[in-house]
């Protein structure tokens, strides 16, 4: 019994790396060929580059991460953010002076092989914590690390999508099609 218990939660965490990987895929396809003035260019009325969308996703993945280890304490309140505090957050969906979509991307995986090895030794993906306070979290949800998964994989793939529409944009290229 304990042998097929095993093969389902190895089989899961596979299932659950290879569709982040997939979607992780996709993100980064869009920067392909690009200098960094290109990825830092927006290319319709959002705010939002290529190169930020990576660096979004890179922070957001790496704080649900902290939270799978540290529980909530880990994000912080977000009712008591400040202004200061949402323009730093901000800062994320652009690219600013210094930085360079090299540098980007090597964020992005090095935070990716740390997902990657965290999922692969988690000891079990039903492990749950409340969830931080936020006026778009349910009061007194818990998410479990499987959830959390589940959430970073449908936020790389949302923002994927941006980032081919940015991209088509830019320069007409797209990342299926």
């Amino acid at each position: 019994m304990t042998n097929t218990t095993h093969a389902i939660t190895t089989n899961e965490r596979a299932d659950l790396l290879e569709a982040l990987a997939k979607q992780r895929h996709f993100l980064r396809f869009t920067t392909r060929d690009l200098t960094d003035e290109q990825a830092g260019q927006r290319t319709t009325v959002s705010e939002l580059c290529l190169g930020g969308l990576i660096k979004h996703v890179t922070s957001v993945e790496r704080n649900w991460v902290r939270f799978i280890q540290e529980g909530p304490s880990s994000m912080g309140d977000f009712t008591a953010m400040t202004e200061d505090d949402w323009a730093r957050r901000a800062d994320e969906f652009r690219m600013l002076p210094g930085e360079t979509l090299a540098g980007v991307l090597a964020a992005y995986a090095e935070t990716a092989e740390r997902t990657d090895e965290l999922v692969a030794g988690l000891p079990d993906l039903d492990a749950a914590h409340p969830l931080p306070k936020a006026p778009w979290f349910e009061a007194g949800a818990q998410w479990s690390a499987r959830r959390v998964l589940l959430h970073i994989v449908a936020e790389t793939a949302q923002h994927a999508g941006h980032a081919d529409i940015v991209r088509e944009a830019l320069d007409g290229a797209k990342s299926m099609g």
